[in-house]
Protein backbone atom coordinates (compact mmCIF):
# COMPACT_ATOMS: atom_id res chain seq x y z
CA UNK A 1 0.00 0.00 0.00
CA UNK A 2 1.23 3.83 -0.77
CA UNK A 3 1.00 6.47 1.16
CA UNK A 4 1.30 9.88 -0.09
CA UNK A 5 1.67 12.87 2.61
CA UNK A 6 1.59 16.18 0.57
CA UNK A 7 2.03 19.69 0.85
CA UNK A 8 -0.67 21.65 2.44
CA UNK A 9 -2.06 24.00 -0.29
CA UNK A 10 -3.68 26.92 2.06
CA UNK A 11 -1.98 30.27 2.89
CA UNK A 12 -0.17 30.40 6.31
CA UNK A 13 -0.49 26.31 7.25
CA UNK A 14 2.57 25.41 8.30
CA UNK A 15 1.38 22.11 10.00
CA UNK A 16 1.87 18.66 7.97
CA UNK A 17 0.15 15.26 8.69
CA UNK A 18 2.93 12.85 9.21
CA UNK A 19 5.97 13.73 11.13
CA UNK A 20 9.29 11.40 10.14
CA UNK A 21 9.16 9.24 13.55
CA UNK A 22 5.48 8.10 12.45
CA UNK A 23 6.20 7.73 8.94
CA UNK A 24 9.27 5.13 10.36
CA UNK A 25 6.77 3.11 11.76
CA UNK A 26 4.17 3.11 9.15
CA UNK A 27 7.52 2.09 6.94
CA UNK A 28 8.35 -0.95 9.42
CA UNK A 29 4.69 -2.23 9.06
CA UNK A 30 5.18 -2.48 5.23
CA UNK A 31 3.71 0.98 4.11
CA UNK A 32 5.18 2.63 1.14
CA UNK A 33 5.33 6.61 2.35
CA UNK A 34 5.72 9.28 -0.03
CA UNK A 35 5.84 12.65 0.90
CA UNK A 36 5.83 15.52 -1.05
CA UNK A 37 8.94 18.28 -1.14
CA UNK A 38 9.45 20.54 1.73
CA UNK A 39 6.12 19.05 3.24
CA UNK A 40 7.03 19.41 6.88
CA UNK A 41 9.36 22.27 6.56
CA UNK A 42 6.92 24.33 8.26
CA UNK A 43 6.98 22.31 11.17
CA UNK A 44 10.38 21.32 11.64
CA UNK A 45 10.60 18.80 9.58
CA UNK A 46 13.31 19.00 6.95
CA UNK A 47 12.71 16.31 3.74
CA UNK A 48 16.44 14.54 4.90
CA UNK A 49 14.27 13.87 8.02
CA UNK A 50 11.55 11.81 5.77
CA UNK A 51 14.39 10.21 4.08
CA UNK A 52 15.79 8.87 6.78
CA UNK A 53 12.88 7.66 8.20
CA UNK A 54 12.00 5.48 5.26
CA UNK A 55 9.98 7.76 2.93
CA UNK A 56 10.41 8.68 -0.80
CA UNK A 57 10.41 12.68 -0.97
CA UNK A 58 9.22 13.71 -4.53
CA UNK A 59 8.03 17.02 -6.01
CA UNK A 60 5.86 15.47 -8.42
CA UNK A 61 2.76 15.98 -7.06
CA UNK A 62 0.40 14.97 -9.55
CA UNK A 63 2.21 11.52 -10.34
CA UNK A 64 2.45 10.97 -6.01
CA UNK A 65 -1.50 11.60 -6.06
CA UNK A 66 -2.63 9.20 -8.96
CA UNK A 67 -0.02 6.42 -7.43
CA UNK A 68 -1.94 6.71 -3.92
CA UNK A 69 -4.14 4.34 -1.76
CA UNK A 70 -4.03 6.73 0.73
CA UNK A 71 -3.81 10.55 1.11
CA UNK A 72 -3.37 12.20 4.54
CA UNK A 73 -3.71 15.59 4.84
CA UNK A 74 -4.17 18.54 7.50
CA UNK A 75 -6.88 20.15 5.08
CA UNK A 76 -8.93 18.72 2.37
CA UNK A 77 -7.44 18.30 -0.91
CA UNK A 78 -8.57 21.14 -3.59
CA UNK A 79 -10.43 19.84 -6.21
CA UNK A 80 -7.84 20.24 -9.10
CA UNK A 81 -5.86 17.58 -6.92
CA UNK A 82 -9.07 14.96 -5.62
CA UNK A 83 -9.95 14.11 -9.92
CA UNK A 84 -6.10 12.98 -10.08
CA UNK A 85 -6.92 10.26 -7.06
CA UNK A 86 -7.54 6.69 -8.62
CA UNK A 87 -11.15 5.27 -7.61
CA UNK A 88 -10.99 3.61 -4.73
CA UNK A 89 -8.44 6.16 -2.73
CA UNK A 90 -8.82 6.45 0.76
CA UNK A 91 -8.45 10.35 2.05
CA UNK A 92 -7.66 11.33 5.76
CA UNK A 93 -7.74 14.93 6.79
CA UNK A 94 -9.50 18.18 7.96
CA UNK A 95 -12.92 17.90 5.87
CA UNK A 96 -15.21 20.56 7.25
CA UNK A 97 -18.25 18.04 6.06
CA UNK A 98 -20.96 20.40 7.05
CA UNK A 99 -19.68 23.51 4.35
CA UNK A 100 -17.85 21.85 1.92
CA UNK A 101 -21.00 19.73 -0.05
CA UNK A 102 -19.22 20.42 -3.73
CA UNK A 103 -15.87 18.90 -2.86
CA UNK A 104 -17.83 15.84 -1.05
CA UNK A 105 -20.09 15.48 -4.21
CA UNK A 106 -16.59 15.17 -5.83
CA UNK A 107 -15.00 12.77 -3.70
CA UNK A 108 -18.29 10.51 -3.80
CA UNK A 109 -18.15 11.07 -8.07
CA UNK A 110 -14.40 9.72 -8.14
CA UNK A 111 -15.22 6.76 -5.83
CA UNK A 112 -12.98 8.04 -2.57
CA UNK A 113 -13.14 6.68 0.56
CA UNK A 114 -12.64 9.93 2.75
CA UNK A 115 -12.45 10.30 6.64
CA UNK A 116 -13.64 13.57 8.05
CA UNK A 117 -11.03 13.70 11.21
CA UNK A 118 -13.52 16.72 12.63
CA UNK A 119 -15.91 13.31 12.81
CA UNK A 120 -13.88 10.80 14.93
CA UNK A 121 -16.13 9.75 18.03
CA UNK A 122 -15.83 10.36 21.62
CA UNK A 123 -14.99 7.07 22.62
CA UNK A 124 -11.95 5.79 24.93
CA UNK A 125 -10.99 3.05 21.96
CA UNK A 126 -11.02 6.36 19.85
CA UNK A 127 -9.14 8.84 22.09
CA UNK A 128 -5.67 8.82 20.85
CA UNK A 129 -7.08 9.67 17.15
CA UNK A 130 -9.48 12.65 18.06
CA UNK A 131 -7.68 15.42 16.21
CA UNK A 132 -10.23 18.21 16.99
CA UNK A 133 -9.13 17.59 20.62
CA UNK A 134 -5.67 17.46 19.97
CA UNK A 135 -5.84 21.04 17.75
CA UNK A 136 -8.35 22.28 19.80
CA UNK A 137 -6.16 22.20 23.15
CA UNK A 138 -3.36 24.21 21.19
CA UNK A 139 -5.77 26.70 19.91
CA UNK A 140 -6.75 27.38 23.71
CA UNK A 141 -3.29 27.98 24.81
CA UNK A 142 -2.35 29.65 21.85
CA UNK A 143 -5.31 32.24 22.16
CA UNK A 144 -3.83 33.12 26.53
CA UNK A 145 -0.88 33.61 24.40
CA UNK A 146 -2.11 36.17 21.61
CA UNK A 147 -4.57 37.83 24.57
CA UNK A 148 -1.51 38.85 26.98
CA UNK A 149 0.72 40.55 23.99
CA UNK A 150 -2.45 42.34 23.13
CA UNK A 151 -3.56 43.49 26.67
CA UNK A 152 -1.47 46.63 27.85
CA UNK A 153 -1.20 44.70 31.45
CA UNK A 154 0.97 42.33 32.50
CA UNK A 155 -1.48 38.91 34.11
CA UNK A 156 0.34 37.78 37.14
CA UNK A 157 0.42 39.75 40.51
CA UNK A 158 3.68 41.48 41.57
CA UNK A 159 4.18 43.34 44.87
CA UNK A 160 7.10 45.47 44.12
CA UNK A 161 8.53 48.96 45.71
CA UNK A 162 6.80 51.43 43.24
CA UNK A 163 3.58 49.24 44.80
CA UNK A 164 1.46 46.19 43.77
CA UNK A 165 0.04 45.28 40.27
CA UNK A 166 -2.77 42.98 40.77
CA UNK A 167 -3.50 40.28 38.75
CA UNK A 168 -5.40 40.51 35.24
CA UNK A 169 -8.87 39.36 35.06
CA UNK A 170 -9.34 36.83 32.05
CA UNK A 171 -12.81 35.26 31.53
CA UNK A 172 -13.70 32.03 29.12
CA UNK A 173 -16.50 31.47 27.53
CA UNK A 174 -16.79 27.65 26.76
CA UNK A 175 -14.82 24.74 29.04
CA UNK A 176 -14.88 22.56 26.38
CA UNK A 177 -10.81 21.58 25.41
CA UNK A 178 -9.91 24.67 23.83
CA UNK A 179 -10.99 26.79 27.25
CA UNK A 180 -10.17 24.22 29.60
CA UNK A 181 -6.68 24.45 28.16
CA UNK A 182 -7.39 28.40 28.13
CA UNK A 183 -7.72 28.51 31.52
CA UNK A 184 -4.82 26.43 32.67
CA UNK A 185 -2.70 28.76 30.42
CA UNK A 186 -4.44 32.14 32.01
CA UNK A 187 -3.95 30.45 35.45
CA UNK A 188 -0.16 29.71 34.91
CA UNK A 189 0.81 33.23 34.08
CA UNK A 190 -0.92 33.93 37.38
CA UNK A 191 -4.31 35.45 35.89
CA UNK A 192 -7.33 35.60 37.64
CA UNK A 193 -9.57 33.57 35.84
CA UNK A 194 -13.50 32.73 35.82
CA UNK A 195 -15.48 30.46 33.03
CA UNK A 196 -18.95 29.86 31.65
CA UNK A 197 -20.16 26.72 30.22
CA UNK A 198 -24.03 25.46 29.31
CA UNK A 199 -22.95 22.67 30.68
CA UNK A 200 -23.15 22.39 34.17
CA UNK A 201 -21.52 19.41 34.34
CA UNK A 202 -17.99 20.76 33.44
CA UNK A 203 -18.24 23.24 36.48
CA UNK A 204 -15.62 20.61 38.25
CA UNK A 205 -13.50 20.66 35.71
CA UNK A 206 -12.97 24.27 35.71
CA UNK A 207 -12.67 24.56 39.63
CA UNK A 208 -9.83 21.61 39.46
CA UNK A 209 -8.17 24.44 37.23
CA UNK A 210 -8.18 27.00 39.75
CA UNK A 211 -11.13 29.66 38.05
CA UNK A 212 -13.95 30.30 39.22
CA UNK A 213 -17.38 29.09 37.43
CA UNK A 214 -19.75 31.46 36.72
CA UNK A 215 -23.08 30.14 36.80
CA UNK A 216 -26.32 31.73 34.64
CA UNK A 217 -29.68 30.25 34.88
CA UNK A 218 -30.76 29.31 31.24
CA UNK A 219 -33.21 26.11 31.86
CA UNK A 220 -32.57 23.18 30.14
CA UNK A 221 -29.26 23.18 28.22
CA UNK A 222 -26.84 20.13 28.98
CA UNK A 223 -25.02 18.65 25.80
CA UNK A 224 -24.89 16.17 22.98
CA UNK A 225 -24.16 12.06 22.78
CA UNK A 226 -20.54 13.64 21.74
CA UNK A 227 -20.22 16.15 24.52
CA UNK A 228 -20.55 18.88 22.65
CA UNK A 229 -22.73 22.11 24.03
CA UNK A 230 -26.64 21.95 22.77
CA UNK A 231 -28.07 24.74 21.07
CA UNK A 232 -29.23 27.06 23.18
CA UNK A 233 -33.40 28.78 22.06
CA UNK A 234 -33.64 32.61 20.86
CA UNK A 235 -34.52 33.38 24.55
CA UNK A 236 -31.99 31.63 26.24
CA UNK A 237 -28.92 33.24 24.21
CA UNK A 238 -30.62 36.73 25.33
CA UNK A 239 -30.49 35.70 28.96
CA UNK A 240 -27.03 34.64 28.96
CA UNK A 241 -25.55 37.56 26.56
CA UNK A 242 -27.07 39.93 29.19
CA UNK A 243 -25.41 38.46 32.11
CA UNK A 244 -22.39 38.02 30.74
CA UNK A 245 -22.26 41.54 29.67
CA UNK A 246 -21.80 42.18 33.49
CA UNK A 247 -19.19 39.81 33.98
CA UNK A 248 -17.04 41.05 30.47
CA UNK A 249 -17.13 44.09 31.91
CA UNK A 250 -14.74 43.67 34.84
CA UNK A 251 -12.79 41.13 32.68
CA UNK A 252 -8.94 42.63 31.09
CA UNK A 253 -9.14 39.76 28.76
CA UNK A 254 -12.25 37.37 27.29
CA UNK A 255 -11.56 34.51 25.17
CA UNK A 256 -14.45 32.79 23.75
CA UNK A 257 -14.36 29.79 22.39
CA UNK A 258 -18.11 28.64 22.24
CA UNK A 259 -18.86 26.54 18.86
CA UNK A 260 -21.93 24.21 18.32
CA UNK A 261 -20.91 20.91 16.02
CA UNK A 262 -22.11 21.27 12.30
CA UNK A 263 -23.61 24.41 12.56
CA UNK A 264 -22.66 28.92 13.15
CA UNK A 265 -21.45 29.68 16.15
CA UNK A 266 -23.88 31.14 18.90
CA UNK A 267 -23.20 35.03 19.17
CA UNK A 268 -21.99 35.75 23.23
CA UNK A 269 -20.58 38.89 23.33
CA UNK A 270 -22.48 41.95 21.43
CA UNK A 271 -21.77 45.62 20.03
CA UNK A 272 -23.49 46.81 23.48
CA UNK A 273 -21.27 44.15 25.77
CA UNK A 274 -18.06 45.57 24.00
CA UNK A 275 -19.20 49.29 24.68
CA UNK A 276 -19.30 48.19 28.66
CA UNK A 277 -15.21 46.61 28.52
CA UNK A 278 -12.52 48.77 29.39
CA UNK A 279 -10.60 50.81 27.10
CA UNK A 280 -7.61 48.61 26.56
CA UNK A 281 -9.43 45.36 27.18
CA UNK A 282 -8.86 42.27 24.92
CA UNK A 283 -11.18 39.48 23.41
CA UNK A 284 -10.31 36.15 21.61
CA UNK A 285 -12.47 34.71 19.41
CA UNK A 286 -11.42 31.56 18.58
CA UNK A 287 -14.76 31.14 16.77
CA UNK A 288 -14.31 33.63 14.10
CA UNK A 289 -14.44 31.30 11.42
CA UNK A 290 -17.41 30.14 12.15
CA UNK A 291 -19.16 33.34 12.27
CA UNK A 292 -17.82 34.16 15.70
CA UNK A 293 -18.86 34.71 19.16
CA UNK A 294 -18.00 38.51 19.07
CA UNK A 295 -19.91 40.70 17.12
CA UNK A 296 -17.25 42.81 14.85
CA UNK A 297 -14.60 40.45 15.19
CA UNK A 298 -12.85 39.62 11.41
CA UNK A 299 -11.31 36.85 10.40
CA UNK A 300 -6.86 36.97 10.32
CA UNK A 301 -7.58 40.65 11.62
CA UNK A 302 -7.16 42.56 14.73
CA UNK A 303 -9.72 45.25 14.82
CA UNK A 304 -10.85 47.80 17.71
CA UNK A 305 -13.77 49.11 19.23
CA UNK A 306 -14.19 51.65 21.32
CA UNK A 307 -10.41 51.02 22.89
CA UNK A 308 -11.29 47.14 23.50
CA UNK A 309 -9.29 45.21 20.96
CA UNK A 310 -11.15 42.21 18.92
CA UNK A 311 -8.41 39.48 18.30
CA UNK A 312 -10.03 37.29 14.76
CA UNK A 313 -6.82 35.17 13.79
CA UNK A 314 -7.81 32.13 12.18
CA UNK A 315 -5.60 28.09 12.26
CA UNK A 316 -4.30 28.79 16.03
CA UNK A 317 -2.97 25.39 16.15
CA UNK A 318 -0.91 25.79 12.96
CA UNK A 319 1.05 29.47 15.01
CA UNK A 320 2.49 26.04 17.05
CA UNK A 321 3.45 24.15 13.78
CA UNK A 322 5.89 21.60 15.03
CA UNK A 323 4.14 20.81 17.93
CA UNK A 324 0.51 20.96 16.12
CA UNK A 325 2.20 18.42 13.98
CA UNK A 326 3.50 16.15 16.09
CA UNK A 327 -0.19 15.16 17.69
CA UNK A 328 -2.08 15.45 14.91
CA UNK A 329 0.41 12.84 13.22
CA UNK A 330 -0.29 10.83 16.15
CA UNK A 331 -3.74 10.92 15.90
CA UNK A 332 -3.17 9.95 11.88
CA UNK A 333 -0.75 7.45 12.61
CA UNK A 334 -3.74 5.93 15.20
CA UNK A 335 -6.35 5.51 12.85
CA UNK A 336 -4.64 4.24 10.18
CA UNK A 337 -2.87 1.65 12.60
CA UNK A 338 -6.41 1.18 14.14
CA UNK A 339 -7.49 0.12 10.15
CA UNK A 340 -4.72 -2.09 8.84
CA UNK A 341 -5.93 -5.45 8.12
CA UNK A 342 -4.50 -7.79 10.28
CA UNK A 343 -2.31 -10.17 8.19
CA UNK A 344 -2.79 -7.83 5.42
CA UNK A 345 -1.14 -4.28 4.05
CA UNK A 346 -4.82 -2.69 3.31
CA UNK A 347 -7.20 -0.42 4.92
CA UNK A 348 -10.41 -1.80 6.61
CA UNK A 349 -13.18 0.52 5.22
CA UNK A 350 -15.88 -1.33 6.92
CA UNK A 351 -18.51 1.45 7.58
CA UNK A 352 -19.62 -0.58 10.74
CA UNK A 353 -16.12 -0.27 12.45
CA UNK A 354 -16.53 1.09 15.65
CA UNK A 355 -13.87 4.11 15.11
CA UNK A 356 -14.03 4.33 10.75
CA UNK A 357 -17.83 3.93 10.68
CA UNK A 358 -18.79 7.25 12.29
CA UNK A 359 -16.67 9.43 10.25
CA UNK A 360 -16.26 7.73 6.99
CA UNK A 361 -18.20 10.24 5.15
CA UNK A 362 -17.75 9.32 1.18
CA UNK A 363 -17.13 5.39 0.49
CA UNK A 364 -18.14 3.32 -2.75
CA UNK A 365 -19.62 6.24 -4.65
CA UNK A 366 -22.16 7.12 -2.02
CA UNK A 367 -22.36 9.47 0.98
CA UNK A 368 -22.76 7.37 3.65
CA UNK A 369 -22.49 10.02 7.03
CA UNK A 370 -25.98 10.33 7.49
CA UNK A 371 -25.56 14.10 8.71
CA UNK A 372 -24.44 15.64 6.04
CA UNK A 373 -26.74 18.47 4.02
CA UNK A 374 -29.58 16.87 2.34
CA UNK A 375 -28.82 19.20 -0.60
CA UNK A 376 -25.85 17.02 -1.60
CA UNK A 377 -26.22 13.88 -4.43
CA UNK A 378 -25.91 10.41 -2.95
Amino acid sequence: MKMVVPRERDQGEHRVALIPDHVEQLVHKGIQVAVEASAGSGAGCPDEDYRSAGAEVSSRREEMLAAADLVAGVRCLPAEDVVRLRDGCFSISFLDPFHSSELIELLRSRGISAVSMELIPRSTRAQKMDALSSQASLAGYVAVILAAEALDKIFPMMTTPAGTIFPARVFVLGAGVAGLQAIATAKRLGARVEAYDTRPVVEEQVKSLGARFVKIDLGSTGETRQGYARALSREQLGLQQEALAAVCAQADVVITTAQVFGRQAPRLITAQTLSRMRPGSVVVDLAVERGGNVEGSAVDRIVETGGVRIVGLANLPGRVAAHASQMYSSNVFHLVEECLRQGERGIDLDPDHEVLGPCLVTHRGRIVYEGINPSVSR
